[in-house]
C-alpha cells in the first residue's frame, strides 16, 4: 500500500454546531507500509520512503527520460497559455513552469487538470518517473483538447449572438417573421403588449394609472431572468385585474327584500329591521357609504349565514374572510413588495376574488384576532373600518389609495371582551342573542328538517318529525343557544332512517324476485316461510318497514340514546344551602348552581370551582353583608351564635370545576345560598336570579339579561329576579318567554331574598322572640 507523506500547513474549523475542520496541507513524498504495529486509538505503521524531493535520480536528464520530460514540459506550457492569463493564479502557474524542476512537474499538474480520483491514485502508485511521464501526458493532451472545443464553441455562440443584435431592429421595423427568436419569447412579448393595453384602457385613479406607466417602462428595460421581473408583471396584472370603478347594481326593492329575508331567516327581527333601513336610505342616496356592522352571539345563531343573506338580498357579491387566529397585520395590509415572496392583503385579495369594488365582506370572528412580533392586525383593522379613512385605504403592496366606502363590512363575534375598544368604537354593535324553544322548533322544521332530508335522500313520505319529538331534542339532547347541536341530531336521526329505508328496498326487491318466480299464489306461502325463519335469519327475510317512519321519544331513544340532559332543578334544591344563578357566556346564557355548607373550625371562607378575583370579592361582600345583618335577620352559626363565622367554616362550590367562572352577577345567589343554609330554608326550586350586591345590600345592574331569562326558560324555571335597572332589558325578550316567565325586580336584598324564599324570608326564632316577616 503506497501512501503520501505530508506536512499540515493551516487548521481552520470549528465546534459548533458539530465538530468540522478544512486541512491545508503540503505533500513530503511517497511511502509504502512494511508493517502495521497498532490500528487503536489511531492507525501507527512501519514505513519505507520511496522518493524524495529534493533528491531526485537522474534519470530525466539523459536518454527516453529527457525526452518526456521535454514533451510533458510543451504540453504544459500549451495548456497553461490556453488559459486567462490575467487570473493571478494562471500566471503564477506559469511561472512555475519556468522555475519547478521536470521531475516535480507532473504530481502538481495531476493536482490541477480534470482527472478523476482513480487516475489519480494510478499516479500516485507510479514510483518511477518515466511511468509517471507516460501517465500523465495522456491526461495533459485529453485536458487541451478539452479547452479547445470549448473556445470554438463560445466563438460559435458569440457570432451568433450578434447575427441576432442586428437582425432584431430590422424585425421592429419591417415585421419580417421567421427570425431566430425563440417561440416563448415572442409569447412573452405579445403578453407584455396586452398587458400596457389593459393598463391604458383600464379606468384605475390617475395616481394609480401613473404608478403602472412607470412600472412599465421599467418591465421593458428589465431582463427576464431577473427576479424582479416576474414581481413587476405580477403586480402590474394585479393592477390591472382590480376592480377600481366596477360595480354591482342593488336592488332596492323593499318588499321583496323583507320576504327574502324572512324566507331565509327566522326571528333575528333587529337584524332584518336595520338591513333594511340600510335599503331605505339607499333608495334615497343613491351615494350613501357602505356601513360597518358587527353581529354579536352566541355560536350557531346564524350570524354568518345572514351575511351570505345580505349580499343576496342587494344583489351583490360576497366574500368571507375567516379572522380567527389571524395574528400578523400583513394578512390585512398585505407584504411590501421588496419581501420575496410578498402579496396583497386580504382585503385586496377579496376584492379581485369578487370583482367588484362594492361587494359584502364578511369579517368572521373578529374577536378572535391574535397578536404577535408581526403586529396587530386588530390596529390594521381600523383603517378598514372606519368610513372617515377606508375610502383611502393603502395596501403596502399596492402603495396606492383603494376606495373601500362602498364595501358593506360585516363583522362577526361571540363577545365583545375580547375586541379592542378603538375598534370596537368603529362598529355599529348588532345583538343576535339565542333563540327560544319555540323559535327552534320553527327553524327546525323550516329549515333544518328539510335540509337535512335533501341531504340524505329522504322524502316527507319516507320520515315525520312531529313538533312534540323535536321539542324534546331541544330540551333533553341538545342544551345551547343556537342550533347547530340540533342539526347533527336531526342529521343522526336522518341517516338511521336512511338505513331502514335502504334495507327496506332491499327486502322488497327479494319479494319481488321470490313472487316472480312462484306465482302470486305463493305469496302466503312466502311470508308464513318469512315468518317462521325469522328467528334464524331476520336481517335478510324480514318484512320492509311501513312508510313513513314517525319519530316518537322511543325512536328518539333507540336513534338517540337516553336523555342528556334532565331537569335536575328540584333534586338538587332539595335541601338547604343551594340556589340558582344565571351566566352569561360567549355560547348564551347558562344556569348556574351555588352550593354552601358549614362546619366547625376558625372561620375560613374557602372558595372552590374556578373562580375569577371579581367572584371571589362578591363572595366576601355576602358574607360580610350577612354577617351584618345576622340579627335583623336572625341567622345563627350552629351554636346558636349570631357571629356566622365563630367556630365555623363555610365552603362555597360553585360546579363544573374545570369551567372556569368569574363576574360580578353571582352576588345575589351567594347571599340567597348563604342565607338559606344559615337559616335552614329551603330556595325555591323555580327561581333563578342575577344580580351585583354592594357592601350597604343594594343590588346593581349587570350585562347578558336576555340570554339569561332564555337560559332560565330553557332549564323549565319559572321566576326570574333581576335588578330593578334592568327592568328596560326585559322589553327585548320575546312575548312568549315573558308570558311563561314571572320577573321579579329587586333594588335590594330584602327583596330578593323575600322572592327567593316561599312566604317570603321568615326564619325561626329562639323562644321569647317575636316570628319576623321581612
Amino acid at each position: 500500500m503506497i501512501g503520501t507523506a505530508a506536512l499540515a500547513v493551516q487548521v481552520v474549523g470549528s465546534n459548533w454546531p458539530k465538530p468540522h475542520y478544512t486541512l491545508l496541507i503540503t505533500g513530503l513524498c511517497r511511502f509504502q507500509i512494511v508493517q502495521v504495529l497498532k490500528e487503536k486509538p489511531y492507525p501507527v505503521a512501519e514505513v519505507e520512503q520511496l522518493d524524495r524531493l529534493e533528491e531526485f535520480p537522474n534519470t530525466c536528464k539523459t536518454g527516453e527520460g529527457l525526452e518526456l520530460s521535454e514533451q510533458f514540459y510543451k504540453y504544459a506550457v500549451q495548456l497553461v497559455e490556453m488559459l486567462d492569463m490575467s487570473v493571478p493564479a494562471v500566471a503564477k502557474l506559469r511561472r512555475l513552469l519556468d522555475s519547478l524542476p521536470r521531475e516535480a512537474l507532473p504530481d502538481i499538474l495531476t493536482s490541477i487538470i480534470r482527472t478523476s480520483n482513480k487516475e489519480k491514485l494510478q499516479i500516485l502508485d507510479a514510483v518511477s518517473l518515466e511511468e509517471r511521464f507516460k501517465m500523465t501526458i495522456p491526461l495533459l493532451v485529453r485536458q487541451i483538447e478539452g479547452l479547445k472545443l470549448l473556445q470554438k464553441t463560445r466563438k460559435h455562440k458569440q457570432d451568433d449572438d450578434k447575427r441576432v443584435i442586428a437582425i432584431r431592429p430590422i424585425r421592429r421595423l419591417t415585421h419580417i417573421p421567421g427570425t431566430l427568436e425563440d417561440e416563448d419569447e415572442d409569447e412573452d412579448n405579445d403578453d407584455i403588449v396586452m398587458l400596457e393595453k389593459k393598463i391604458r384602457t383600464s379606468s384605475m385613479p390617475e395616481q394609480a394609472h401613473k404608478v403602472c406607466v412607470k412600472e412599465m417602462k421599467r418591465l421593458k428595460k428589465m431582463p427576464q431572468s431577473m427576479p424582479e421581473y416576474a414581481l413587476t408583471r405580477n403586480y402590474l396584472e394585479l393592477m390591472v385585474e382590480l376592480p377600481w370603478n366596477k360595480s354591482t347594481t342593488d336592488r332596492l326593492d323593499i318588499r321583496a327584500a323583507r320576504i327574502l329575508l324572512d324566507n331565509d331567516h327566522y326571528a333575528m327581527e333587529k337584524l332584518k329591521k336595520r338591513v333594511l333601513e340600510y335599503l331605505a336610505v339607499r333608495q334615497l342616496k343613491n351615494n350613501l357609504k357602505g356601513p360597518i356592522l358587527c353581529f354579536v352571539g352566541p355560536p350557531g345563531v346564524g350570524k354568518t349565514s345572514v351575511g351570505r343573506s345580505v349580499a343576496k338580498t342587494l344583489g351583490r357579491e360576497f366574500h368571507r374572510i375567516a379572522l380567527g387566529g389571524v395574528c400578523d397585520q400583513s394578512d390585512i395590509r398585505g407584504h411590501r413588495r421588496t419581501y420575496v415572496g410578498s402579496m396583497p392583503g386580504r382585503i385586496i385579495n377579496g376584492l379581485k376574488t369578487a370583482g367588484v369594488n362594492n361587494p359584502v365582506f364578511l369579517l368572521d370572528e373578529v374577536d378572535k384576532l391574535g397578536k404577535s412580533l408581526q403586529g396587530d392586525p386588530a390596529a390594521a383593522l381600523l383603517e378598514v373600518l372606519d368610513p372617515e379613512q377606508n375610502h383611502n385605504f393603502t395596501d403596502h403592496y399596492l402603495n396606492v389609495a383603494f376606495d373601500l366606502s362602498q364595501v358593506l363590512f360585516i363583522a362577526t363575534a361571540n363577545t365583545t371582551a375580547t375586541i379592542p375598544p378603538a375598534l370596537l368604537d368603529r362598529m355599529e354593535i348588532i345583538q343576535v342573542p339565542g333563540y327560544t324553544q319555540e323559535e327552534k322548533i320553527e327553524i327546525a322544521h323550516r329549515h333544518l328538517i328539510p335540509k337535512q332530508l335533501e341531504q340524505h335522500g329522504l322524502t316527507p313520505q319516507q320520515i315525520q318529525i312531529p313538533q312534540v319529538t323535536t321539542l324534546d331534542i331541544i330540551t333533553r339532547y341538545t342544551r345551547e343557544a343556537g342550533v347547530r347541536s340540533l342539526d347533527r341530531k336531526l342529521g343522526a336521526i336522518c341517516r338511521a332512517v336512511a338505513v331502514k329505508v335502504a334495507e327496506g328496498q332491499h327486502k322488497e326487491a327479494k319479494l319481488d324476485r321470490s313472487d316472480a318466480t312462484e306465482g302470486e299464489g305463493c305469496r302466503e306461502h312466502v311470508l308464513e316461510d318469512t315468518k317462521a325463519e325469522s328467528i334464524g335469519d331476520t336481517a335478510d327475510l324480514a318484512l320492509p318497514p311501513e312508510m313513513p317512519i314517525l319519530i316518537d321519544f322511543h325512536a328518539l331513544k333507540d336513534i338517540l340514546g337516553p336523555p342528556m340532559y334532565e331537569m335536575e332543578v328540584s333534586e338538587r334544591l332539595s335541601q338547604p344551602g343551594v340556589a340558582i344563578g344565571l351566566a352569561w357566556t360567549p355560547l348564551g346564557g347558562e344556569i348556574m348552581f351555588v352550593e354552601a355548607s358549614r362546619m366547625d373550625g376558625e372561620g375560613q371562607l374557602t372558595l372552590t370551582g374556578q373562580l375569577g378575583d371579581v367572584m371571589k370579592e362578591s363572595a366576601h361582600l355576602a358574607i360580610s353583608w350577612l354577617r351584618s345583618n345576622a340579627k335583623k335577620y336572625h341567622l345563627t352559626n350552629a351554636s346558636g351564635n349570631f357571629d356566622l363565622l365563630d367556630n365555623t367554616d363555610i365552603h362555597l362550590h360553585f360546579p363544573a370545576g374545570a369551567v372556569t367562572k368569574d363576574g360580578p352577577s353571582a352576588g345575589v345567589t351567594i347571599v340567597t345560598c348563604l342565607a338559606s343554609l344559615f337559616s335552614g330554608r329551603l330556595v325555591r326550586s323555580d327561581v333563578a336570579m342575577t344580580g351585583e350586591i354592594t357592601l350597604r345590600g343594594l343590588v346593581l345592574p349587570v350585562g347578558g339579561i336576555k340570554d339569561k331569562v332564555l337560559a332560565a326558560h330553557r332549564a323549565g324555571l319559572k321566576t326570574v329576579i333581576v335588578p330593578q335597572r334592568n327592568e328596560k332589558d326585559l322589553e327585548e325578550i320575546p312575548g312568549n318567554v315573558r308570558h311563561d316567565l314571572r320577573f321579579v325586580t329587586a333594588s335590594c336584598l330584602d327583596e330578593v331574598l323575600n322572592a327567593a324564599f316561599d312566604g317570603g324570608f321568615t326564619v325561626k326564632t329562639r323562644p321569647g322572640l317575636l316570628n319576623s316577616k321581612l
